[in-house]
């Protein structure tokens, strides 16, 4: 059955396409509240309450990418969790801007398949990019996540946070940015490939 028939089964009140459709989507969820919120239980508390409200909410899903609308559904729920939790940042946002310059993202915060020599070195470098994201202020994190971890493009983003196009292209170079400063310091982490490839761009 695919996703759209699952889908329609779903908003039946079928049980078992709903939990078909959590088993797609639960590691892609998670993985994304856990950069969002920088923490494995708030991450854990996040989904599941993402997906609960997914089931509720259901029926009022009228098409497009059902992943973006899960998406938008954690996101918030990671919203609620830090909130309750009182770690939502307070840095005051940039101006914003629909000029802002381009930044790329290191390549590299996405790739699952590095496998330096030592697993402690790996472990080092996943560390260091959650604490350079954990720095970022939310509104910058959480495009950041979508876009660079979870490979949405803007318009995808944009639908998820539910800001213009200008506003995210905005926060996504601002927040690239500051990525790349706070990880200046941990290259030496990086595979020769992708740290020869972080210094050809800064030259």
């Amino acid at each position: 059955m695919d996703e759209s028939a699952l889908i329609q089964e779903a908003q039946r009140g079928n049980l078992d396409s709903f939990n078909t459709l959590v088993l797609t989507y639960q590691d892609r969820l998670f993985s994304t509240a856990l950069r969002i919120t920088g923490d494995e239980n708030q991450a854990a508390d996040a989904t599941q309450e993402a997906f609960l409200s997914a089931f509720r909410a259901i029926k009022s899903f009228r098409g497009g990418s059902f992943k973006a609308w899960l998406l938008r559904t954690v996101t918030n729920a990671c919203y609620d969790e830090m909130r309750r939790q009182k770690r939502r940042p307070t840095v005051p946002l940039e101006p914003e801007t629909e000029g802002a310059e381009e930044m790329r993202s290191p390549r590299w915060i996405s790739d699952t398949s590095l496998k330096p020599e030592e697993e402690a070195e790996r472990n080092d470098l996943e560390d260091a990019i959650q604490g350079c994201l954990d720095a970022l202020p939310i509104e910058f994190r959480t495009v950041v996540v979508l876009a660079d971890v979870q490979s949405m493009d803007y318009k995808e983003v944009a639908a998820v946070v539910r800001v213009p196009l200008g506003t995210i292209k905005s926060r996504l170079a601002r927040g690239r940015l500051r990525l790349r400063k706070c990880l200046q310091g941990f290259w030496e982490l990086l595979p020769d490939a992708y740290r020869l490839e972080e210094e050809s761009l800064s030259t």
